[in-house]
């Protein structure tokens, strides 16, 4: 720890308790921002470099990590440091808390970040949503002791709450007064905890939690049960809005743009009669329409398209029926598509 706030230090002038907003990305990366050690070369320079930050441990890291090597992002990292240079970018990662990214995001101290939703809206932050990555999907919800029976969020006005989102949690019990009444105060006690959020209510800390839900099974483990969703979130990509990288920010997000189309997307090929052809288009439109071919034998073209992976396995069941031959499916590694 003590090292990375010395890297940051060193890079931004700034601890993350002490940052202030700037409206100059420029500014607040002074000229003499370096880091020794990094290459085992000396120092390297990073004012010239987009600055990435990535989450450095929790729900969202290994699969951060694994879309940076889908994108084509080489980098070295060496052990216990939470920075590392990319070696085919001009571009550097920062590792760091994911609920920290969006502010250093906003206040212009890192170009480009992954994060969850619910901690952009937390912080409240000011920054540019580029791409919604379809991971680490789950619902920040109110959750009370099976036992009680409650089933109604008013019931919890006025009651004791614990949570890691207390900004979200006070706007949402603040909004239950008001739709309830609205002359009345708003009595509910929230307090913060960092983490075992689901623990408070057994310990008697709590009358009900609001906390992440993916799977479910932490929250029936602890005998919890949902009472209300607060909101729907994912993992994004986001943008400081000020960066001083927007080309390189956009190369990269068409990069991530294509990873997500490739796997939601595969490529069904196959041989029909060129009678069936207008059937079988109805059954694979493609994306823009499907590539067609004649084939040597006369009377018989082979038909290619880009279809949605889900449907794959019925379309194929489809097209079979219609009398295709030498159906085949393969997946897409990458792509870039123009909407």
């Amino acid at each position: 720890k003590l090292q990375f706030l010395y890297l940051i230090d060193c890079c931004h002038q700034h601890t993350s308790t002490t940052m202030q907003r700037t409206d100059s990305p420029i500014e607040s990366r002074p000229s003499g921002a370096s880091f020794s050690g990094i290459t085992g070369s000396g120092s390297v320079q990073l004012k010239d470099k987009l600055l990435f930050a990535v989450p450095k441990k929790g729900r969202l890291h290994d699969q951060c990590i694994e879309l940076l090597k889908s994108i084509g992002v080489k980098y070295s990292r060496k052990a216990r440091l939470d920075i590392a240079m990319c070696t085919n970018l001009p571009m550097a990662l920062i590792f760091l808390p994911a609920a920290d990214i969006p502010k250093y995001l906003a206040d212009s101290h890192v170009d480009l970040g992954i994060t969850g939703e619910d901690m952009i809206a937390e912080k409240d932050s000011d920054v540019k949503t580029e791409v919604a990555l379809g991971f680490g999907k789950c619902r920040l919800c109110l959750q009370a002791p099976v036992v009680k029976g409650h089933k109604d969020p008013t019931e919890l006005l006025g009651g004791r709450i614990v949570t890691s989102f207390p900004n979200l949690s006070n706007k949402y019990f603040d909004r239950l007064q008001t739709a309830k009444d609205k002359n009345a105060p708003n009595e509910t006690k929230v307090s913060y905890v960092s983490g075992s959020v689901e623990v408070a209510c057994g310990l008697g800390l709590a009358d009900a939690i609001v906390d992440l839900v993916e799977s479910g099974d932490t929250m029936v483990a602890h005998q919890l049960c949902i009472v209300d969703v607060l909101m729907h979130t994912q993992a994004v990509l986001v943008s400081n809005k000020n960066t001083s990288f927007p080309h390189l920010v956009q190369k990269l997000r068409r990069r991530v743009e294509g990873v997500i189309l490739a796997k939601n997307y595969r490529m069904i090929t196959y041989n029909v009669e060129r009678s069936k052809l207008d059937a079988a288009r109805v059954i694979t439109p493609g994306r823009r329409a499907p590539t067609v071919t004649e084939l040597v034998e006369e009377g018989w073209v082979a038909v290619q398209a880009m279809v949605g992976a889900s449907e794959v396995h019925e379309m194929m069941d489809k097209l079979y029926d219609l009398g295709a031959q030498d159906i085949f499916v393969t997946d897409i590694a990458n792509a870039r598509v123009t909407e």
